[in-house]
């Protein structure tokens, strides 16, 4: 039987990790937090994975405000218990990029609802909440295998509305996004550079970025090379 950890237990462990050393080295990646422990992800994982899914644990870590602690809740939560007030309520929580990437990747990626979440989530106001339907589109761009070409193409109209949003979390998910469904095959590669292109005669100084970003990276040699390779 599955050993049931106490939320008091988890913290003292999560404390004892601590490295307040690191803390002003994340701050200059944009990794802010007050309360935030220092803990690297490798380590977060490593007790994600003693700990097990735990949706009740997760819950209550979640509502500490550590940084540390609201990662390790994504990776312990369980998808299929996850309601979607809980992923709204959880969203309007997150207060840093990483918070916000690694709830998308380890928790909310594969909640049922996750295409509702993308779509309402990208005309949110909040940064964070935007930045975090397309990094959620991003995630899936990476994990979901059996996701077909239409899936994401029938994406591009939200990553297109959001490619004007000048703030620079939300811009540079918009890249992700994009850069990672060009990715996925030759197909999909010459779909996202075509968005990409239109999006640059967009006049906005953020779509003229994330046009560069996207270009750069999926016209590059070495990428081009990989696809190749990939499709043969």
């Amino acid at each position: 039987m599955k050993k049931q950890y106490s939320i008091d237990e988890v913290l003292k462990d999560l404390k004892s990790k601590a490295k307040p050393e690191n803390v002003e080295g994340m701050a200059r990646f944009g990794i802010t937090g007050a309360k935030r422990l220092g803990i690297s992800m490798p380590e977060l994982r490593k007790m994600g994975k003693a700990l097990g899914k735990d949706h009740a644990l997760a819950l209550k870590l979640w509502t500490t405000g550590i940084q540390d602690a609201m990662i390790l809740a994504a990776l312990i939560d369980d998808p299929k218990e996850v309601t979607e007030e809980q992923a709204e309520s959880w969203a309007r929580d997150i207060g840093s990029w990483d918070v916000c990437d690694q709830l998308c990747m380890n928790l909310l990626e594969k909640v049922p609802f996750v295409l509702k979440l993308v779509k309402q989530w990208s005309k949110k106001e909040e940064e964070f909440v935007k930045r975090a339907s397309f990094a959620l589109i991003a995630c899936l761009a990476w994990h979901d295998k059996k996701a077909s070409d239409d899936f994401f193409i029938d994406l591009f109209p939200v990553i297109k509305s959001g490619a004007s949003d000048n703030r620079n979390y939300v811009k540079k998910a918009v890249s992700w996004a994009l850069r990672n469904i060009g990715k996925r095959n030759p197909n999909l590669n010459q779909q996202a550079l075509k968005l990409a292109k239109e999006i640059s005669k967009i006049d906005s100084k953020a779509t003229r970025w994330i046009a560069s970003d996207v270009i750069r990276e999926l016209e590059s040699e070495a990428f081009r090379r990989r696809l190749k390779l990939d499709k043969d």
